[in-house]
């Protein structure tokens, strides 16, 4: 099983990407614990894949910039997709919604009928939680499916960065809950013959 897992955000000490990083090695973990050892994840940083701010001129100076086209590659490659959203003054960050808005252009589904799970977090109580039912309101329009998804709030009462986990019990197994529920879906098919996560930098949302 492959898992594209990324931060809509590209600050380079995004919260959203220590989210999604604790959500990557939980399922590492459950994936070695069982003995099956057939999970492998990447992170993507979204600073890798960036782009010119999108519009028509650009389009027709650029045509599919390739940067677009890995993109897109990357989400088709993979059994399903985890995105954690930081929220950027009620909607999506300019770094996501402009490389979502490239490759929509080549591949209208952007998300390629991949089981999806949906993470936002916040340094307030509200945990990003409008960008996120944004996010899974509009998935299915793009072929996305929206298994499960998650806001935490309060991200530096809730998170410990060094450790690189939740610190509220509760908050966590409902955070377990989510993430398990996206290896369980039926449609999350297994093809991976090992298991590996490309770590790069842990990079405020």
């Amino acid at each position: 099983m492959k898992i594209l897992a990324f931060a809509a955000s590209s600050s380079r000490k995004s919260i959203n990407k220590q989210l999604v990083s604790y959500a990557s090695r939980l399922l590492l973990e459950d994936d070695i614990n069982q003995h099956v050892n057939k999970l492998k994840i990447e992170i993507l940083d979204l600073n890798d894949v960036e782009l010119p701010l999108f519009s028509e001129d650009r389009e027709a100076e650029l045509g599919q910039p390739q940067l677009a086209k890995d993109f897109l590659a990357k989400i088709g490659e993979s059994d399903a997709v985890i995105i954690s959203f930081a929220e950027h003054n009620g909607s999506y960050t300019v770094a996501y919604k402009n490389i979502f808005d490239w490759a929509s252009r080549i591949k209208p589904k952007v998300f390629q009928n991949k089981p999806m799970l949906l993470l936002a977090t916040s340094p307030g109580p509200g945990g990003a939680s409008t960008v996120l039912a944004m996010a899974t309101t509009s998935a299915p329009y793009f072929d996305g499916e929206v298994i499960s998804s998650f806001s935490l709030p309060s991200f530096y009462e809730n998170f410990d960065s060094e450790q690189g986990r939740i610190t509220s019990e509760k908050l966590n197994n409902k955070f377990k809950t989510a993430i398990n529920q996206l290896t369980a879906n039926k449609h999350t098919l297994p093809h991976a013959d090992k298991h590996q996560v490309d770590k790069q930098q842990f990079d405020s949302q």
